[in-house]
């Protein structure tokens, strides 16, 4: 369920793997590599909040990654 803090909506992981139709390992390994940058917030229990431009950014780098590899395979 997202939540609202300052009038602004967040994604909680769960949410944010689940709506990008990946896995939660490798949510958090384009995390790790930077893909969102430095920036990150997150709530009282220590749990990343994602915002609506982050996820669409995910959504984006994911795109990227398809386009690539969907390339790649029709030259084999």
């Amino acid at each position: 369920m997202p939540v609202n803090i300052g009038g602004r909506t967040y994604y909680r992981t769960a949410e944010v793997y689940g709506m990008l139709g990946v896995s939660r390992n490798t949510l958090y390994r384009w995390l790790n590599k930077g893909i969102l940058g430095v920036t990150e917030l997150r709530d009282s229990r220590g749990w990343r909040l994602f915002t609506r431009d982050e996820i669409n950014k995910l959504r984006t780098a994911i795109n990227r990654v398809i386009k690539v590899d969907r390339h790649m395979t029709s030259k084999m």
